[in-house]
């Protein structure tokens, strides 16, 4: 039984190897995510080839953007009571945005998902004095969070730049932007990326992120719900529903939606998870989630691999219950209406396999939303489009260019059973656009046995 739920594996030093991501994947691993806040051009590079060797996955890279991240030379070990001095211009500890003028006395700074909270006790000369009121380890890259403040900071930075023309150069199939505030942020990344060909993450992480949450998901391919800084930014028991209406927002538009962080953090150390853990990763398939994420637990990790096939056997065991909620608002487009028919024939005779032929993908989100039973091949003639519907819910892509044959479906049927994606019993629904160029115009559903349909095509 293959899992439907897709699993993004966040790619360093314990997961570089090609034997281990080969692993990843025999274990359920679909996308491979690349955290920019840590390591060099040369490891990126290096994440890139030794994945595309091992699978036909896509590629996330991901963009610091507005993100405030801690620039220091080597770990420090800070204590309750210790004032730390952070400047803005490459000290020995410094942040890698100038926010100074909008800090006050008493604004409180969180470091590392809020594991040290500090607050500003002198501001002067460029430089913050930050009373340490729980202590911790900081390093280089460590995340910060000042909750409540509106920071002008630009969207992309002058190394977003550089990694945004990486991403280009290596055909990179998803960029998702840290902190996105609202759609001009996601318009500025893709005035920056023009030329770019793969797909946009939203990555919602602050109040912002959440009161703007329309436009930046009209503007956006997908939408990442990263808790760990949204639990800091706002308050942490808000976040269970903000993480449910924003996957359910996310299913009602068709658009990709990954849950991410801390997902089952205790297994950077140890080969089991916590309980709680598996609530939480069972919870967000519940909820909708395309697909879940793991950070540290695959970058740096002890247990790669087996987080990896952890959180499949959780995905194994919820998809049997996980139910749609997208509800009928009326009349959106051709292959809304299309894609709400399907679930119905899906729920009410006895099909084995949908098969969508689709150009852009969107038809095979717009059915995946709806969580049926049967698996969902989509048929793309994009490279790009096949491997970005990797993360879509219970869809299995394949790169096949339909576009000149007389007969499509019947094409397709051949090509599938030739694959061994469908079998000669089985009955299958087929769902294209025909005779229309228009966009979300899928308009066709034909159902056949898939032995009666192969016939034709020896007459």
């Amino acid at each position: 039984m293959v899992k439907k739920t897709k699993i993004v594996c966040t790619v360093g030093p314990a997961s570089l190897q090609v034997e281990t991501l080969e692993r990843m994947i025999r274990a359920g691993m679909n996308c491979a995510r690349i955290n920019t806040a840590y390591g060099d051009f040369d490891r990126y590079r290096l994440v890139i080839d030794n994945v595309r060797e091992v699978a036909d996955v896509p590629v996330m890279i991901d963009l610091k953007g507005p993100e405030i991240r801690l620039r220091t030379d080597k770990e420090h070990v800070v204590e309750k009571g210790e004032v730390l001095e952070a400047g803005f211009n490459g000290e020995t500890i410094s942040f890698n945005h100038n926010f100074i003028d909008k800090m006050n006395v008493g604004d409180v700074v969180f470091i590392d998902n809020g594991r040290i909270r500090t607050s500003v006790t002198e501001k002067s000369d460029g430089t913050l004095r930050l009373l340490v009121e729980e202590g911790g380890v900081i390093s280089d890259g460590k995340g910060v969070n000042i909750p409540n403040k509106q920071l002008t900071i630009p969207t992309i930075s002058s190394r977003d730049l550089k990694i945004i023309e990486f991403a280009k150069e290596h055909e990179v199939e998803i960029l998702a932007l840290s902190f996105t505030r609202n759609a001009k942020d996601i318009a500025n990344l893709k005035s920056a990326a023009e030329g770019f060909k793969g797909a946009v993450v939203s990555k919602i992480e602050n109040s912002e992120g959440i009161t703007n949450f329309k436009e930046i998901l009209n503007a956006s391919e997908g939408i990442m719900v990263a808790r760990g800084d949204l639990g800091v930014e706002i308050e942490p028991e808000r976040v269970p529903l903000v993480q449910k209406s924003l996957v359910r927002r996310c299913n009602q538009a068709g658009k990709t939606v990954v849950t991410a962080t801390e997902m089952l953090e205790s297994m950077m150390h140890k080969p089991t998870p916590t309980r709680a853990e598996v609530s939480d990763v069972a919870n967000a398939i519940l909820d909708g989630t395309d697909a879940t994420m793991l950070s540290g637990e695959t970058a740096v990790g002890e247990f790669p691999v087996e987080s990896v096939a952890m959180m499949a056997r959780i995905a194994l065991e919820t998809e049997k219950v996980a139910r749609s909620s997208v509800e009928d608002r009326g009349f959106v487009n051709i292959s809304d209406t299309v894609s709400r028919s399907i679930q119905r024939i899906c729920n009410n005779m006895p099909l084995d396999k949908v098969v969508t032929l689709t150009r852009s993908g969107y038809t095979a989100k717009m059915i995946s939303r709806f969580k049926i039973r049967q698996s969902i091949i989509a048929v793309t003639p994009e490279q790009m489009v096949k491997k970005q519907l990797e993360l879509a819910y219970g869809v299995v892509p394949v790169h096949y260019d339909y576009r000149k044959e007389n007969d499509r479906i019947l094409a397709v049927a051949c090509t599938l059973y030739a694959m061994k994606m469908i079998e000669i019993e089985d009955t299958v629904l087929f769902t294209a656009a025909f005779r229309t160029k228009k966009k979300h115009s899928s308009n066709l559903i034909e159902i056949h046995n898939i032995k009666e349909l192969l016939e034709l095509a020896t007459k």
